[in-house]
C-alpha cells in the first residue's frame, strides 16, 4: 500500500508539472508572433472563471473543517480526494489565464497587431455570467437552510457543502464548453497556425495522470465514492482528453502543414463580426 501511495503522489506531482507548463506555450507563441491571430480569447476568458472556481472549491475541500466534516457525513466517513497540488495548480492556472487573456484584451500593451477573436462571443459571455448567477442562487438557497452548518443533516439538507459543489461545477461547465470555439476557428481557417499544439500534448499527458491518481486514491480507500464524491476532478481529465484528441487530429491529420489561405488575415479582419459568432 505504501508503494501505491507513493505512486499516487508521483502522479499528482507529474500531472501538476505537465498541466502547469501547458499554460505557457500559447502565450509565449503569441508573444513571439506579436499576434493572437488564429486563436480565440474564449478559451482563456472562461479559464479565468473556471480556475477561480476550481481554486475556491479545492481550498474549501482541503482546508475547511466544516466542509470536510459534511463531506465525511455524506460519504460514509471518507475524506475528499483533493491534494495540495490541486490547490497550487488551480492558483497557478488562474494567474496564467489572466496574463494570457490580457494579450487579447490589451494587445497594444503587449505590442501585438490587432486580430480577430480579441473579444468573447456573446454565447461565452452568457455562460460566464450564467455560472455566476447560478452559484449566487445556490448560496442563497443554502443561506435559507436552517441546517446549513450541520454535519448530521448533510445527507438530506442543503448545507455549505452544496454551495462548494455548485462552485466546483462551474469548472466542469467551463471545461465542457471552453474548447469548442477554438475547434471551430481551426475548422474555419482550415489551419492550426497560431495555435500551440504543445499545450495540448501536455494537457493530454496531464489528464491521463490525473485520472490515474484519483483512481489510485479511491482504490487505496477501498471505496469508489472518491470519484463520485469529486466528479469534477474525474470529469476534467476525461473531457479535456477528448478535446485534446480532436485538436491533435486537426493539427497532425486534417490540417497538417496548412498555413491557411494567403489572404486569410484580410478576409477575417474584413468579416470580424461574422467570424466572431459561434452561436
Amino acid at each position: 500500500m505504501a508503494f501505491l501511495e507513493f505512486l499516487s503522489a508521483f502522479f499528482g506531482v507529474t500531472y501538476f508539472v505537465a498541466w502547469s507548463i501547458s499554460f505557457y506555450p500559447q502565450s509565449l507563441l503569441s508573444y513571439r508572433r506579436k499576434s493572437t491571430s488564429g486563436t480565440t480569447v474564449d478559451f482563456h476568458f472562461l479559464n479565468c472563471l473556471g480556475f477561480a472556481a476550481y481554486f475556491v472549491s479545492n481550498a474549501a475541500f482541503y482546508y475547511s473543517p466544516l466542509i470536510r466534516a459534511q463531506y465525511a457525513a455524506r460519504y460514509k466517513g471518507l475524506t475528499p480526494t483533493v491534494n495540495f497540488n490541486d490547490i497550487t495548480f488551480a492558483l497557478h492556472g488562474l494567474l496564467l489565464s489572466i496574463i494570457t487573456t490580457s494579450q487579447y484584451f490589451y494587445p497594444r500593451v503587449w505590442g501585438f497587431a490587432p486580430s480577430v477573436g480579441n473579444k468573447p462571443h456573446r454565447f461565452i459571455l452568457g455562460i460566464f455570467f450564467g455560472c455566476i448567477v447560478g452559484v449566487i442562487t445556490i448560496i442563497f438557497v443554502v443561506l435559507r437552510s436552517p441546517d446549513r452548518d450541520s454535519t448530521q443533516e448533510a445527507i438530506s439538507s442543503w448545507v455549505w457543502l452544496d454551495a462548494i459543489y455548485a462552485i466546483s461545477y462551474v469548472k466542469l461547465i467551463v471545461t465542457l464548453i471552453k474548447y469548442t470555439p477554438q475547434v471551430i476557428v481551426n475548422y474555419r481557417n482550415r489551419s492550426t497556425r497560431g495555435f500551440s499544439i504543445l499545450q495540448i500534448l501536455l494537457d493530454f499527458f496531464g489528464g491521463i495522470l490525473s485520472i490515474a491518481q484519483q483512481s489510485l486514491d479511491s482504490y487505496i480507500q477501498r471505496d469508489w465514492s472518491g470519484i463520485t464524491g469529486n466528479p469534477v476532478k474525474f470529469a476534467l481529465g476525461n473531457v479535456s482528453m477528448i478535446y485534446d484528441l480532436i485538436y491533435m487530429t486537426q493539427h497532425y491529420v486534417l490540417y497538417r502543414g496548412a498555413d491557411g489561405k494567403p489572404e486569410e488575415g484580410e478576409s477575417l479582419l474584413g468579416n470580424a463580426e461574422e467570424e466572431r459568432r459561434i452561436d
